[in-house]
């Protein structure tokens, strides 16, 4: 999946999975890719996966033809599908616009349009495939049972071959809940993997059921639930623990770690927004607001006194206090 998200004020986009067809459960990828290839080389095709999906913007965006500028890129790598099958993707989410070259600019992008998804699919099909024949011949991939064969170099390329003619599809939107809610969705799983506990129903000796998303069916029919042997479940959630000091979050263009916050800084002074000093923000996040002391306190609660006249020595007071309302009696026998 090559996933975005671009925004600005009022500039909302959403590119969805760039796959072999319009077919929600396929990956960013035609399926033969995905069942060996992938699973049996996390690492290196996960880290293909971020990168093609961010050269692919980013040189598009680049291309003054398109955008012409520099953009910054958010990515978060997802490896399941909602049966917690193997379903690798990556979302990106994108400011809708960039940088001039010059950095004299900021260039932004029309309210209702990025970049060609026609142009990204070609160049991400490309990127991929280019990226997994370098791999396979500087020997960092690896191959097991039904797979073995593909280490060699020409089952390999064979292997390969449908995949450049195959359309790779991006599908683009506009996020049904707004960025707001792509946001929320992608923050959800920043830290958990493929499966929260309120989609689990029971778990007993016979397995573990759960409730699921059919994407392939439109309507309430799509949401079923999935019975699966402990063993089997157990399976399917270990497929999705990432490799050793493997990155599920990474940023790319504007937005990398080394000039973030000067690139950031600049933006703002060309949008002419106002800027918030980061110190201010940490001590707006950090430090709770005390209560102030009264500047009147009483004497003997130390409450807030509030002042109803000022008299000097001699004077009478104007004020007088409020009559005291008579009590009210009710006769109740």
């Amino acid at each position: 999946m090559l996933a975005v998200l671009a925004t600005a004020p009022g500039q909302f986009f959403f590119l969805g999975r760039a796959s072999s067809s319009s077919s929600c459960n396929d990956a960013c990828r035609p399926y033969p890719v995905r069942p060996g290839l992938a699973f049996q080389n996390k690492a290196v095709v996960y880290a293909i996966l971020f990168r093609s999906a961010a050269e692919t913007l980013a040189t598009i965006a680049a291309d003054p033809k398109h955008l012409g500028a520099k953009i910054g890129i958010l990515s978060v790598l997802h490896t399941w599908g909602s049966a917690l099958n193997h379903h690798p993707h990556v979302h990106m989410i994108v400011p809708g616009g960039g940088i001039s070259f010059d950095g004299t600019r900021w260039v932004a992008c029309r309210s209702n349009f990025l970049l060609s998804v026609e142009v990204l699919s070609c160049l991400f099909r490309r990127l991929v495939l280019e990226k997994l024949i370098a791999a396979h011949q500087a020997g960092q991939l690896q191959f097991f049972g039904n797979h073995a064969r593909l280490s060699n170099a020409r089952a390999f390329a064979a292997f390969l071959a449908p995949l450049w003619k195959s359309d790779w599809v991006v599908y683009a939107k506009h996020p049904f809940g707004g960025p707001s809610e792509v946001l929320r969705y992608l923050a959800r799983y920043t830290h958990r993997v493929a499966i929260s506990n309120r989609r689990l129903i029971s778990i007993d000796d016979r397995g573990v059921t759960f409730k699921w998303k059919d994407y392939r069916i439109e309507g309430p029919e799509r949401y079923k639930q999935m019975t699966l042997d402990p063993h089997e479940f157990i399976r399917r959630f270990l497929m999705h623990v990432l490799p050793a000091g493997f990155h599920r979050i990474r940023y790319y263009g504007f937005l990398n770690s080394q000039s973030r916050a000067h690139n950031i800084a600049r933006i703002r002074e060309l949008l002419a927004v106002p800027l918030i000093p980061v110190d201010a923000i940490k001590a707006l996040d950090t430090t709770p607001e005390q209560p102030k002391a009264p500047e009147h306190p009483c004497p003997c609660c130390g409450g807030p006194m509030r002042i109803i006249e000022i008299f000097r020595r001699g004077q009478q007071p104007q004020h007088r206090a409020s009559p005291v309302p008579h009590a009210i009696r009710i006769d109740t026998s």
